[in-house]
């Protein structure tokens, strides 16, 4: 929090004890979190509380309560991912700022309004996967849109993923994620054999994200805030970062801005730990480009190259300033010549005094390396040092912060009232039901009559997915939306709609707010029938609530990058657009093969997203 301050952010997101999306991170005391807002607010520094995970009944009050207690020791808002919660905290606490999280699964202006209209959130921070251009548009709606700028993203929709909960059953959803997507896989075709081309075996580990190179843009679409992803990092890491882009941003002020300026901000912020940059999403991009494939760890900043090697020793020609101290990588690939079982080499050396771009410096290393080896700084002694530096002046004020009692008064309600459960009849069902994403292949044109079916629809609905909803809708006896975009396209049109995950439902309080809305059936996740069946035991025998709609083949993740890129590149037109609904790859089997053996169904659809089935 200090290094935060002390760099320039504006404003800081923290967790206290619990109902945070990092259950592993140590949270704030009462006194610690009480002078840390003195501190951030004595620098014109806004503080937020996460209760971004989404909770059980039981758990309603606790969570409602944890809010109150985080504002009265100094919070300024909170930001929530569950809609029961955001509408409990709104009873309970009148006044409250309630930002809406990327947990939502929030990706279309429909979803924006929506959440603006019905839950009362102040601010939307939306999906890492959307370019400029979506961003622009959400923008417009007036809403306060809060975008991802820098560090580490999940290769799967955001409130999308049940990956960990339902491999190894800790929940995402409940910030204790076990990243499956930064393990090693392999791909196979239904025969079993392997089907990927690229180098590495990391096949759902995305590089980190960076936006920097769009920030004239993201300004100009009317960006209300940039979101730095920086929890359960080192203090260095979020000096140094957040000191970069306040930097940009002041750069931007004062008129002093180029092209030029992007290279240098983009090397000082690979001297902190990245998996590697990308910056595909704003592009609309989200092939191989996206991926770390051979690394699920810190990559660093390519600091120069290896003109000699003499015994226990190379000599490193530098292509930017390095510091006594630093950490270099020496990166040694057998060559094409070599044997199979040849290992790559990746030494760790440090480097032994300051020096500058164009420069040779010798470097002490015993193991094996060859003329050529690209070098990369992959711990900076100055960002440690000046860290260090920064930090013991913020203590010494953190210290000196004189606290008024923070006793928390008694919370002006008795528990979270329940509205009353609605009693609906029955929907007539249809006769079948049918998933959106595969109609795209068995009704390319959009002409079959859907009259007798429910659909399934997708859990993505971004711009682009719009249109191709609405015809849906119009045609099916019913829908069942997976998205709030899809919830507010639904009223709009006037049909009936049940809702499923990832419209998460985990209390009553959700409960109500969707039958509120006109949701028919509400079907849970199969993550909470799997492993919380007690927990929700009084939820599920409601009239209208149902087990997972995708109870035959439970789905474990849905990503915009296409797994099949990781076989080689795609094939593209005279034009050179590729046009994934004729991609051949699609029609046969693959599997997501685990280190255990287990083989994962994975299946394209015809918009290039991945699904990842449970076996």
């Amino acid at each position: 929090m200090l290094a935060a301050i002390v760099a320039g952010a504006d404003a800081i997101y923290a967790g206290l004890d619990g109902f945070n999306a990092r259950v592993s991170a140590h949270g704030f005391t009462d006194d610690e979190f009480a002078r840390g807002c003195a501190v951030a607010h004595a620098h014109g520094v806004r503080v937020y509380v996460t209760l971004n995970v989404f909770v059980f009944d039981d758990e309603l009050d606790d969570a409602v309560a944890l809010g109150a207690r985080a504002l009265s020791l100094g919070a300024d808002a909170l930001i929530v991912a569950d809609a029961g919660l955001s509408r409990s905290l709104c009873e309970a606490l009148p006044d409250v700022e309630i930002h809406l999280s990327t947990q939502a699964g929030v990706h279309s202006e429909s979803a924006v309004r929506l959440a603006a209209d019905q839950l009362g959130v102040e601010r939307v921070t939306t999906a890492r996967e959307l370019t400029v251009e979506e961003i622009a548009a959400l923008c417009a709606t007036g809403v306060p849109i809060e975008v991802f700028c820098h560090g580490a993203i999940c290769i799967g929709y955001s409130g999308a993923c049940e990956f960990s909960a339902l491999r190894r059953e800790r929940s995402a959803m409940r910030g204790d994620c076990t990243q499956p997507c930064r393990l090693a896989y392999d791909l196979v075709d239904g025969a079993g054999e392997s089907v990927v081309t690229v180098e590495g075996d990391h096949l759902l580990c995305p590089h980190d994200y960076l936006g920097i190179a769009h920030l004239p843009k993201l300004i100009d679409a009317g960006v209300a805030s940039l979101k730095i992803e920086g929890r359960m990092k080192n203090p260095d890491y979020v000096f140094n970062v957040v000191r970069v882009w306040r930097r940009a941003l002041d750069m931007l002020r004062d008129g002093t801005w180029s092209d030029d300026t992007v290279l240098v901000l983009e090397r000082e912020l690979g001297r902190s730990f990245n998996r590697g940059f990308t910056d595909a999403y704003l592009r609309g991009r989200s092939g191989a480009e996206l991926m770390s494939f051979e690394r699920a760890i810190n990559q660093g900043v390519r600091v120069g190259g290896l003109v000699a090697v003499g015994h226990e020793e190379v000599t490193v020609e530098l292509d930017a300033a390095v510091s006594a101290g630093d950490t270099f990588e020496i990166r040694f690939y057998p060559g094409t010549d070599a044997r199979p079982d040849v290992p790559k080499r990746w030494p760790q050396v440090p480097c032994p005094v300051d020096a500058e771009a164009g420069e040779r410096v010798v470097v002490h290393c015993k193991r094996k390396v060859d003329v050529g080896c690209e070098v990369y700084l992959i711990r900076s002694a100055g960002v440690l040092g000046q860290t260090a530096s920064v930090l013991e002046r913020m203590r010494v004020e953190a210290d000196a912060v004189i606290l008024a009692e923070h006793a928390v008064e008694a919370l002006p309600f008795e528990g979270v009232s329940f509205v009353d459960d609605v009693v609906l009849e029955e929907p007539i069902a249809p006769a079948g039901m049918v998933f959106a994403w595969q109609l795209m292949d068995q009704d390319p044109r959009g002409v079959r009559d859907l009259s007798g079916v429910a659909v399934v629809l997708d859990e993505v609905c971004r711009a682009g997915d719009v249109e191709r909803t609405r015809s849906v809708m119009r045609r099916a006896g019913r829908v069942v939306c997976r998205n709030l975009g899809q919830v507010a396209i639904a009223r709009e049109l006037g049909v009936a709609f049940d809702v499923a995950a990832p419209v998460f439902c985990a209390n009553r309080a959700t409960l109500a707010w969707l039958r509120a809305l006109g949701a028919g059936r509400v079907y849970l996740s199969a993550e909470l029938v799997a492993n919380d069946a007690e927990r929700i035991g009084g939820l599920i025998a409601l009239p209208g609530v149902l087990g997972p709609v995708d109870a035959e083949r439970p789905e474990l993740m849905v990503c915009e990058h296409c797994l099949l890129t990781a076989e080689g590149v795609c094939a593209t037109d005279a034009t050179g657009q590729v046009h994934c609904h004729d991609c051949p790859r699609r029609r046969q089997a693959r599997y997501l093969v685990e280190r255990d053996g287990t083989r994962l169904p994975v299946a394209i659809d015809a918009c290039g997203r991945t699904r990842i089935f449970l076996s």
